[in-house]
């Protein structure tokens, strides 16, 4: 009897491990926590509607798009296909869709879903509260 437990806890313990491994974001986890205010001649691009900004901060940088009136959702630069090189960051926007130039993976703008391309893995999000005319970014 012990020795069938020890041999399904062989067997079990990598399967597990492998498919908690799959589901992790690979975009790393770091301190996000800051307010703008969307009205400021320095975030125009954030007054219209389906407008958009970059801005430093989270682990590759930041997108925020404006969703609605009163709705805004905030993303994390870095693809999640291969976070780490250098090339692998949100650049070009085609609004809704923002583009990996690296790897030419487009992601929708709304809740940050694969489109198109090799990622496996939406964009990073980042938790957002507005009320007009500030907006607020964290990562908790």
């Amino acid at each position: 009897m012990k020795f069938l437990l020890i041999f399904i806890a062989l067997i079990l313990i990598p399967v597990l491990h492998s498919c908690v491994k799959d589901t992790l974001h690979p975009v790393p986890s770091v301190f996000v926590d800051f307010v703008i205010n969307v009205e400021s001649a320095q975030f125009i691009e954030l007054n219209a509607i389906h407008g958009h900004g970059l801005f430093s901060g989270g682990f590759g940088g930041i997108i925020i798009f404006r969703k609605g009136v009163d709705e805004f959702v905030a993303f994390d630069r870095a693809c999640p296909h291969h976070p780490f090189d250098p090339c692998g960051r949100i650049t070009r926007v085609d609004t809704p869709i923002a583009r990996c130039v690296c790897c030419n993976t487009g992601f929708l703008l709304f809740d940050g879903s694969v489109v198109s391309g090799p990622s496996r893995f939406p964009l990073k999000q980042y938790r957002t509260s507005f009320q007009h005319p500030w907006l607020r970014v964290t990562g908790w």
